[in-house]
């Protein structure tokens, strides 16, 4: 259910009938119903309207003024009754006397794909907030512009950071025992090294027990240290973890992670955590891989060593076509990219991680003049509207 506060000129000439029957009207194209609410519970909620439904209601918008100064006002107007000619003085006043909105106007479908949107990113800033992400160890030595900020988290997201250091990552490991489930047994069923298998689950049973003992929703790993310590990877253990709707990462690469849970809140799509390999401007085409996915993305999958390594156990699959979205964002939150492509299977390469596709691109701009570090998300859909009203709620 959304709610609105509706305010107009006694003087105007419309009427209850016209106010129900265009809201009913926008209600039905969003899909939600609305519900006209007084005051108090339209100041109560993170997401309402403010409905304008006559030229002449500037007057009694200054009358609650001083109450909704502080919120981000949104203005849904209707194209009769002046409700536009009022709803911009309305909307100068705001910007004049520092607050901040924005107006909503079109034709019922375009009112209603734009209130889609922003439903769904007060939804998805709503879902993250009072979450917690983690770190088991610093970043890796090589992700040298990959800096973050737990300040901004909170701040902007109302998200907590948790630093987990590796050695109580290793002492986790050695209790050399993980949770049987279905992801478990579907792995164990293939038939590879029973050995590797083994110390791959371990590193599995530990990074969800630190999940569990931090309440975290997502965690990255300096996996690398772990091939020289315990000798194998966290490539399926990263792999359980996103089939089970727990955002992993690779490499304490904590940018990433708090983009997978910023996109995962605001698509509910599993994503592909890769490095970009190639670009190739005159096919169109960017060539992305990585050691580990979630194996619901993929239409098959068989498994291999870690690529730079070549030791443990890593996910090799393969994809079907589909539209997709890369993105990625700071870890301060300052800056993000978001950008629709369609995804194709490739041949196996050996000098590639392990899973691996191509995404035909319009525009490489952003990736060779100003990237957000070499790690990026893939997912399924075209949501960059999606991302874009996200992004310019938080920054509201």
């Amino acid at each position: 259910m959304a709610v609105y506060y509706q305010i107009r000129s006694p003087l105007s000439q419309v009427t209850d009938d016209y106010m129900d029957g265009y809201i009913a009207a926008v209600s039905a194209a969003v899909g939600e119903e609305f519900t006209k609410v007084e005051l108090e519970q339209y100041l109560a909620e993170d997401f309402a309207l403010l409905y304008v439904a006559s030229g002449g209601s500037e007057g009694y918008f200054l009358q609650i003024f001083d109450q909704i100064k502080d919120r981000y006002t949104y203005i849904l107007t209707s194209g009769e009754t002046n409700s536009l000619a009022a709803s911009m003085e309305i909307l100068s006043f705001l910007n004049k006397h520092g607050g901040k909105g924005e107006i909503l106007h079109g034709d019922i479908e375009e009112i209603a794909e734009k209130i889609k949107l922003l439903i769904k990113a007060h939804n998805a800033k709503k879902a993250l907030k009072g979450k917690n992400i983690g770190s088991i160890g610093r970043p890796s030595d090589w992700l040298i512009a990959s800096n973050y900020s737990p300040d901004a988290m909170m701040e902007k997201l109302g998200m907590g950071f948790v630093d987990i250091s590796m050695e109580e990552m290793l002492a986790e490991y050695e209790k050399k025992s993980y949770p049987d489930n279905e992801h478990v047994q579907m792995f164990k069923s293939m038939g590879y090294d029973e050995a590797e298998m083994e110390k791959a689950l371990y590193v599995y049973g530990a990074m969800e027990r630190l999940v569990e003992k931090y309440n975290l929703c997502g965690v990255t790993i300096r996996c690398f240290d772990l091939l020289d310590t315990v000798f194998t990877t966290g490539c399926i253990g990263l792999s359980i973890l996103n089939n089970k709707g727990i955002y992993g990462g690779c490499e304490g690469d904590v940018p990433v992670l708090l983009s997978m849970a910023v996109l995962g809140a605001i698509t509910g799509e599993d994503m592909f955590l890769c490095n970009a390999n190639k670009f190739d401007t005159r096919e169109g085409t960017a060539l992305f891989a990585h050691c580990t996915i979630p194996t619901t993305m993929l239409k098959s999958f068989e498994l291999n060593t870690h690529f730079e390594s070549n030791i443990g156990v890593a996910v090799q699959g393969s994809f079907d076509e589909f539209d997709c979205t890369i993105f990625k964002c700071e870890g301060d939150l300052s800056r993000y990219h978001a950008q629709e492509g369609h995804l194709k299977p490739v041949p196996f390469s050996n000098m590639l991680c392990r899973t691996q596709c191509k995404v035909e691109l319009d525009d490489f701009s952003y990736f060779l003049t100003r990237p957000i570090n070499n790690h990026h998300l893939i997912c399924r859909g075209n949501h960059k509207a999606e991302v874009d009203a996200f992004f310019r709620l938080i920054e509201a």
